[in-house]
């Protein structure tokens, strides 16, 4: 981060009069900071993130779309700091214990904020390397003990209704009111929304690629663009090739 160059910020909070309340304290206590985007779902902030690459990102830890710990990794990828902010004791201790840069406690207080500018300060004129297995680490502590995972999916075939194992689905895809269950052999369709199916499938066995697309990561062979610079999964075994979005191709890096 160049000192010539005015340090950048987000703010990713689903409560309107809150991100207006952390814009006005940041605005008194750190008035050089630059705000480039005020986002209300966790889509949103990593498309930001995607377009200005900020230096730093406020982020609430739950919020619709995806969560502030999936955006905190498409932070981290794009090489900015963050910092969560919470409105629950517990999640902001064990931010606070597994590393995170700094978290703020809802409702916000300006001696509280002024303690995270001054690490955050420190921070751009010492670069860390070590946030994403900080994000990592925090996921692993915030998952409920003995939280359960889909197994299986009941799908919709015509006039019946067949059992899925989750390890024969190769991705979820929302259209319309409904998701398809694609399997390398044929799909079905439920109605059970993105969001709700994200929280309870592994996040190392599939990931999110796009709004409404989740993908079995085992069954992604290669990313391409297309002829109009789009990028495109595609899976082995299988012709359809599916869209990711800007705000989630920090996963395919290295691919």
């Amino acid at each position: 981060m160049s000192a010539i160059t005015a340090i950048t910020a987000i703010i990713a909070e689903d409560e309107a009069p809150l991100r207006r309340a952390l814009r006005a304290l940041l605005a008194e206590t750190w008035p050089e900071l630059r705000i480039v985007a005020e986002c209300e779902d966790g889509i949103a902030a990593m498309e930001a993130i995607a377009a200005h690459r900020p230096d730093l990102c406020f982020l609430d830890i739950r919020m619709p779309g995806v969560s502030g710990l999936d955006v905190a990794r498409a932070a981290v990828a794009a090489k900015s700091l963050v910092v969560f902010t919470t409105a629950y004791d517990e999640y902001a201790v064990r931010a606070f214990e597994t590393g995170a840069v700094d978290y703020l406690l809802k409702p916000l207080q300006p001696e509280r904020l002024q303690r995270a500018v001054e690490r955050l300060r420190a921070r751009l004129r010492d670069a860390d390397d070590d946030d994403g297995a900080r994000v990592d680490a925090l996921e692993a502590a915030l998952r409920p003990a003995g939280a359960r995972l889909i197994r299986w999916i009941s799908a919709a075939v015509g006039d019946s209704v067949r059992m899925i194992g989750i390890e024969d689905v190769l991705f979820f895809q929302a259209q319309d009111k409904y998701v398809r269950v694609v399997t390398a052999d044929g799909e079905a369709i439920i109605r059970t929304p993105i969001k709700e199916l994200l929280a309870g499938l592994d996040p190392d066995a599939f990931w999110q690629v796009h709004r409404g697309t989740l993908v079995r990561v085992s069954a992604i062979d290669r990313l391409r663009r297309d002829e109009l610079g789009k990028s495109m999964l595609h899976l082995r075994g299988h012709d359809e090739a599916l869209p990711v979005s800007a705000a989630f191709l920090h996963r395919f890096r290295g691919m």
